[in-house]
């Protein structure tokens, strides 16, 4: 018994040295994450000309706001747009993870009638696809969607890769608790509903994290689908905004016209930058602190059963 014990308490503790270099590693690694960030905010309350003189500093050499005032002339655009993105973040991630958890747990279950070509049909798409010009008749001309917020939802609703993530994942619930559950007469839709998906939340969070990330940072469809200003996504227009920058900056004429009573406009280009990546990641970064007890309790589920 002594020996046993003695066994279980070297197996479970950890060499300080070694346990120092992990925590040193990983505070490096939060450094580096970190550091980007920081750097990124200091330059966009920084003037433009000192930026563009002196290089970045973590420390603004003169502090301005002028990148977040021109950003925000247009102030009810912004909104719109966020407005907008938040809407099709929040409808295709809750559809989209929906429909690929029904489509995953019936892939993972041995006694599904064609299992194989389903999964193949999964498999397949993730190595070819019908090309942009098929893609973009499908969704203007056959099923109508330009200017449709619907073009924007759509396209991304079911990624292949995570399906199969999913089943995996489903794959490895045992088995007994569905047959018992179906002695105690619970049909399919109850099985999923109240065993299968609460005991795969990790999986579930993890799927929806990396779905409304996709769908918060796209901006090309809306360049292929959305013609109507008050229709784009706030990417969309980040984009547009920082296009028209440049274009103006390297256009003196073009600039000289939109001079307002025949003063030059400054225009930011560097720092301006720095302040639409503030204002575009702002929801995002609140929400992986939401996800990460899933994310930490998805990897003690692998180490329970591994």
């Amino acid at each position: 018994m002594g020996k046993l014990l003695k066994r279980k308490r070297g197996l479970n503790s950890v060499h300080p040295v070694t346990g120092a270099l992990f925590h040193a590693f990983f505070i490096f690694y939060t450094v580096l994450c970190i550091v980007p960030i920081l750097l990124v905010v200091s330059v966009s309350f920084s003037d433009e000309l000192t930026v563009i003189s002196n290089g970045y500093k973590f420390i603004p050499e003169k502090f301005s706001t002028y990148a977040y005032e021109f950003l925000f002339k247009d102030a009810t655009q912004i909104i719109r747009s966020y407005a907008i993105t938040i809407f099709v973040t929040v409808t295709g991630t809750l559809c989209g993870v929906t429909m690929m958890a029904l489509y995953a747990y019936p892939l993972s279950r041995s006694d599904l009638p064609f299992r194989g070509p389903l999964a193949f049909y999964v498999f397949f798409t993730m190595l070819f696809n019908g090309g942009l010009v098929s893609f973009y008749l499908v969704y203007v001309r056959f099923l109508g969607l330009k200017d449709s917020l619907l073009a924007l939802i759509i396209p991304l609703l079911v990624a292949p890769f995570f399906i199969l993530v999913m089943r995996t994942f489903f794959k490895n619930i045992p088995s007994e608790l569905i047959e018992a559950a179906k002695i105690d007469g619970a049909g399919e839709f109850r099985i999923a509903g109240t065993i299968i998906f609460p005991l795969s939340v990790p999986i579930l969070a993890t799927v929806s994290l990396f779905t409304a990330l996709s769908y918060w940072n796209d901006w090309f469809l809306s360049l292929l689908f959305i013609t109507d200003d008050k229709k784009v996504s706030l990417q969309y227009l980040m984009y547009k905004t920082m296009l028209n920058i440049q274009y103006l900056t390297s256009n003196t004429k073009a600039a000289q016209g939109i001079a307002q009573g025949g003063s030059p406009v400054e225009l930011p280009s560097e720092t301006i930058r720095m302040a639409m990546c503030i204002v575009g990641i702002g929801p995002m970064v609140l929400a992986y602190p939401f996800f990460q007890r899933y994310f930490v309790k998805g990897l003690l589920i692998g180490a329970i059963k591994g």
